[in-house]
């Protein structure tokens, strides 16, 4: 795998990466300390990919690019690969004040939408539930009861009515370019990646990242998901797909070569946790219990939550695929057993 642009371009800047294509970065207040943005040139202005969370450095730094690099043109359309906050943030934002078009998938429209009315004061009963049934840790526990929980209409901006649907098969065109629309999941239901039919760029998003694996996680609106089997379907479609000359951008980290190694390995990855947990789980264990088999370190702090999502996740995996049993401790959280 190879990386041409070592140094990411810094605040308020842009990196020319191919043909009338810009890479910008925003800034985002976790350990992953960015999203990579793409900017596609068109006679009617420009076409962003994806737009950052919406807070007001966010947009700050939106207003520096505009000024600055962009050339006062307009962001006349946004494609959001898909709905998380760091990805669809400003969507809204865009289409309200800037009279963007919305491009994306309809379950990450549907998602987002649903996520920013859904305003929460305290913890719901039924994400309490989830994460006992998890075995969170008790101060971990406790905290998290005693605070306004995080609410996806914090970082994201209003959406209103009305957004473009692409799916899988499609071929849209801005840049210059035709792209075919292939859709993955596992990190993010019905997350849009596009493959230029003209040259050999594509856009990866979240679903092919070069240095790290994106969180497959398991929440409280589907406690019983297998995301991990998505996630496995998804990467060997992807494998038919790659090509050597494929110039990848993703939503995170530095634009690479080298697909068709890193799409084995992102998959590669989750099968050799596998087999570590289900070594761990000769005895019996909580989702909390197994970060250390998982990701060979324990975990703690902000990326707590993360981690006993994706714990979860490999559980249901391996619990769909006939492999453990469980059953409730006594005080709800499930315990989980190899047969």
């Amino acid at each position: 795998m190879v990386t041409p642009f070592p140094e990411a371009p810094g605040p308020g800047e842009v990196t020319t990466v191919a043909k009338g294509v810009l890479w910008a970065r925003l800034p985002l207040p976790m350990a992953l300390d960015h999203v990579n943005i793409y900017l596609f040139e068109d006679a009617d202005g420009w076409t962003a990919i994806d737009t950052g969370i919406g807070t007001k450095r966010s947009k700050a730094a939106w207003q520096a690019l505009l000024d600055g690099p962009l050339a006062g043109k307009p962001v006349v359309r946004v494609i959001v690969t898909h709905h998380h906050p760091d990805h669809m943030g400003l969507a809204g934002w865009f289409q309200t004040d800037h009279g963007a078009e919305l491009i994306c998938t309809r379950t990450a429209w549907l998602f987002a939408r649903m996520l920013t009315l859904d305003e929460q004061p305290q913890v719901a009963p039924e994400t309490e539930a989830f994460w006992r049934s998890a075995g969170m840790a008790p101060e971990v526990l406790e905290q998290r009861l005693a605070e306004r929980p995080f609410n996806f209409a914090d970082v994201v901006a209003p959406l209103p009515l009305g957004f473009t649907r692409i799916a899988e098969g499609d071929v849209i065109r801005f840049g210059g370019r035709d792209w075919d629309v292939r859709i993955g999941n596992g990190h993010a239901p019905e997350q849009a990646t596009l493959w230029s039919r003209d040259d050999d760029l594509v856009l990866g998003a979240d679903q092919l990242l070069p240095s790290i694996s994106p969180n497959i996680g398991v929440y409280a609106t589907e406690p019983e998901a297998d995301p991990l089997s998505d996630w496995f379907d998804s990467c060997q479609r992807f494998a038919d797909l790659a090509e050597e000359r494929h110039f990848v951008l993703p939503g995170h980290k530095l634009p690479f070569t080298g697909l068709p190694l890193r799409v084995r390995q992102l998959e590669d990855n989750h099968h050799g946790a596998l087999a570590r947990l289900r070594g761990h789980l000769a005895t019996p264990q909580t989702a909390g219990d197994c970060f250390l088999p998982l990701f060979k370190r324990e975990i703690g702090g902000s990326a707590y939550g993360l981690a006993l999502v994706e714990a979860v996740a490999h559980l249901n995996h391996l619990m769909k695929r006939g492999e453990l049993r469980r059953w409730r401790r006594d005080d709800g959280a499930w315990l989980w057993q190899a047969l």
